[in-house]
């Protein structure tokens, strides 16, 4: 009366499924390049000069949000110490700050290779979609400007 648990789930194999849906293949086959080829210039360029402007946008916003928290974080901190409610060692922040700036000086050179390669294929992706991205930049400028 119990069913187990594995009668109760189905399992999905994509390599059948690719090859009953035609379209799978077309969009996620080795050869399906770009989809954004498909459009004409001027489409593309406004496709990516709106996700541009969005990103843009939020990327303003966002960053304001952080500058005004980081700061006033900073200037309450600032006036508690000046009031005596808190008193800070600032020898101890130091040595924390050049301890972390090693841990993190560490961590730069293991990841360099990854970052390299991160770097490689977002340039081939850029070059592979120079319309499109040359919109986004353009999108983005527009977008943190307004």
């Amino acid at each position: 009366e119990h069913e187990s648990d594995d009668d109760s789930y189905e399992v999905l194999d994509l390599t059948e499924y690719a090859r009953r849906h035609h379209w799978w293949n077309r969009v996620f086959g080795r050869n399906s390049g770009p989809i954004v080829e498909k459009y004409s210039v001027a489409t593309q360029i406004v496709m990516g000069g709106v996700t541009g402007w969005c990103a843009g946008f939020l990327f303003q916003k966002v960053g304001k949000l952080a500058a005004t928290a980081v700061g006033g974080g900073f200037l309450l901190l600032q006036i508690a110490s000046h009031s005596g409610y808190v008193q800070v060692d600032w020898k101890r922040v130091e040595k924390d700050v050049n301890k972390a700036k090693k841990q993190l000086k560490k961590r730069a050179n293991k990841a360099a290779p990854e970052i390299n390669t991160l770097v490689e294929e977002s340039t081939e992706f850029i070059k592979q979609n120079i319309v499109v991205s040359s919109g986004f930049v353009g999108g983005f400028l527009l977008g943190l400007a307004s």
